[in-house]
C-alpha cells in the first residue's frame, strides 16, 4: 500500500517539475483582459484597539477579470464573515468612507437582507453586485460608482452601492 502512496507522490511531484512551454499557446490564451478601472478590495473588522478607520484594511488592488476571480475564489464568501465585519470593493485610490473626497457629495443605495437571508441570497447578491462594478454595468453612469460595500450584522446584513453625487437625478434613476 506503501509503493502506491509513494508512487502517486513522485508523479505528482514529476508534474509540478515539468517547465510548461508558453510559445506553444495562441498569443490570445495568454491575455488577460482588462477592466476599464483598477479596483481595490478592503476588509473591515472591528477591533477596540483601534479607529474605525485604522480597522480598515486594504487587501489588494486588481485590474484584470482573471485577477478578479483568482482574489474572488480564494477569500472568504460574505456569507462566512463575523458579524460586525464589512468587505468593500472601491475604485483605487477611493477609500471606503463618507470622508474620502470622492464620496462627500455622494450617496449609496441600499439592498437590505433579513438576516435568514443570508445564508441564501447574501453571496449572489454581492457577486452579482462586483460584477456590475467591475463589469461597468451602470448604463453610461459607471462613472458616477465610487464602489460597493457589504456588512454582516447580528439583525440583517446590507449591500450599499455609493455613488460620487447624490444630486445627479439622471444617474439615481438609472441605478433604481
Amino acid at each position: 500500500m506503501a509503493t502506491n502512496n509513494t508512487e502517486e507522490i513522485e508523479e505528482v511531484e514529476r508534474k509540478e517539475q515539468e517547465v510548461v512551454n508558453f510559445d506553444e499557446f495562441p498569443p490570445e490564451v495568454l491575455i488577460k483582459h482588462p477592466l476599464q478601472h483598477t479596483w481595490t478590495l478592503w476588509y473591515y473588522e472591528p477591533d477596540r484597539t483601534k479607529s474605525w478607520e485604522e480597522s480598515q484594511r486594504k487587501i489588494t488592488s486588481f485590474d484584470t477579470a482573471e485577477d478578479f476571480w483568482s482574489l474572488y475564489n480564494h477569500i472568504k464568501p460574505a456569507s462566512e464573515l463575523r458579524q460586525g465585519c464589512d468587505y468593500s470593493m472601491f475604485k483605487q485610490g477611493i477609500r471606503p468612507m463618507w470622508e474620502d473626497d470622492a464620496n462627500k457629495c455622494g450617496g449609496r443605495w441600499l439592498i437590505n437582507l433579513d438576516k435568514k437571508q443570508r445564508s441564501i441570497d447574501l453571496d449572489h447578491y454581492w457577486l452579482e453586485t462586483l460584477l456590475c462594478l467591475i463589469g461597468e454595468a451602470f448604463n453610461g453612469y459607471s462613472d458616477d460608482i465610487c464602489g460597493a460595500v457589504v456588512n454582516v450584522r447580528p439583525k440583517g446584513d446590507k449591500i450599499g452601492v455609493w455613488t460620487t453625487n447624490a444630486n445627479n437625478e439622471d444617474s439615481v434613476m438609472e441605478l433604481v
